[in-house]
């Protein structure tokens, strides 16, 4: 009763104070909009709840993670990367994901928000569920993911997939011609529906043919399944040329401004003359100078027949990198219930880091 009779209290005093500096301005139902603010704002009982106090305790940072340092095969299996990586890449972000305690609470840790965003990332798992495990809030736990999945992204980007460059795209285009067998090919492109939560009053903009809700991902895969262009955010309602072409890629390509290599003659086509470097697509893709995609049909000739094997077999590469994405990154395999900028972020990150391990995967079996 004495809750209810200050909350009366002060909600008409409150009111009254507005009313009296805009009693020109204001009406009655601006007044009754102010009423209902103030009669239905929760009390906050507590600023940390008495369960997530104990999180330097009982947190799961606090407690498994550090025994799992103890075993590498156990820590990869939860962070979808061993130790040394992981060090690494805080050494990357942690600059970035830092923030100062305050006199009433201490800030979390930057080793223990890439934690919990890795978990995220790694498990798709609610906000709550994370929360839980880690005795931290669940608005925090949000806070975090968005944050540091945009701290990743900033600090990867330019180290693992920067801008391509002329010699860039002829490395590739000479890859592409030594393991897949298909020349003057400088990138497999494809696009991936990213499953979300219907978003509100989005109407049918994410609706896909799928069925489900979605943002698309459109990306360039090179020969040793490396993302070098990505595009991320485009409507699930959109078909793959249409996220091509309402994309900077696309316009860059239409434009003729992606710096690719000059033409060459293919060797055992000297016939044909000087050829173009081409990216490779399947049918959801238009026929460009610069984008090849099958013939389509059925009953070809054997020359056709052969064109459209080689050209599967190197476009492969691309569905290749997103089962590796997905595989590793499990977020792919649920619906993802956030917002689409936090669930875009999300996946831009994810690709940054799928490069980050590739990269160190690919040094290793080089040396």
């Amino acid at each position: 009763m004495f809750g209810s009779t200050y909350t009366c209290e002060s909600a008409f005093s409150h009111m009254n104070a507005i009313k009296t500096s805009n009693r020109a301005s204001l009406t009655a139902e601006h007044l009754n909009h102010c009423m209902r603010i103030a009669m239905t704002r929760r009390v906050r009982l507590h600023w940390v709840h008495p369960i997530l106090r104990t999180r330097n305790q009982r947190g799961e940072f606090h407690s498994l993670v550090q025994e799992l340092r103890l075993d590498s095969l156990r820590f990869e299996q939860y962070f979808r990367m061993p130790p040394e990586y992981f060090d690494e890449l805080l050494g990357k972000v942690g600059p970035l994901i830092t923030r100062a305690d305050k006199s009433f609470r201490s800030a979390i840790g930057p080793a223990e928000r890439l934690t919990i965003c890795l978990r995220y990332l790694a498990t798709g798992d609610s906000f709550r569920t994370i929360g839980f495990s880690y005795s931290v809030g669940t608005s925090s736990v949000c806070r975090i993911v968005r944050e540091v999945a945009s701290a990743i992204w900033t600090a990867l980007v330019e180290e693992v997939m920067p801008v391509p460059t002329m010699e860039d795209w002829s490395t590739v285009a000479e890859e592409f011609e030594w393991r897949w067998n298909f020349p003057n090919c400088v990138g497999a492109i494809d696009g991936k529906h990213v499953v979300l939560q219907a978003p509100s009053n989005s109407g049918s903009l994410y609706f896909n043919y799928k069925g489900t809700f979605s943002l698309v991902l459109l990306a360039v895969v090179d020969a040793n399944y490396l993302f070098r262009v990505v595009d991320v955010g485009g409507y699930g309602r959109t078909s793959d040329s249409g996220s091509l072409r309402n994309s900077v890629f696309g316009e860059a390509l239409r434009d003729g401004t992606l710096d690719l290599p000059p033409d060459r003659v293919v060797s055992g086509a000297e016939q044909r003359g000087p050829l173009p470097h081409v990216f490779v697509g399947d049918e959801a893709f238009p026929l460009m100078t610069n984008l090849l995609r099958p013939f389509p049909g059925r009953n070809h000739p054997p020359e056709k027949r052969v064109f459209n094997y080689r050209l599967s077999r190197a476009r492969l590469v691309v569905e290749c990198a997103f089962g590796i994405l997905a595989s590793r990154w499990r977020m792919y395999r649920r619906v993802i219930a956030t917002s689409p900028p936090v669930a875009e972020v999300c996946v831009k990150a994810t690709c940054v880091l799928h490069n980050f391990l590739r990269r160190k995967k690919l040094q290793r079996c080089r040396r």
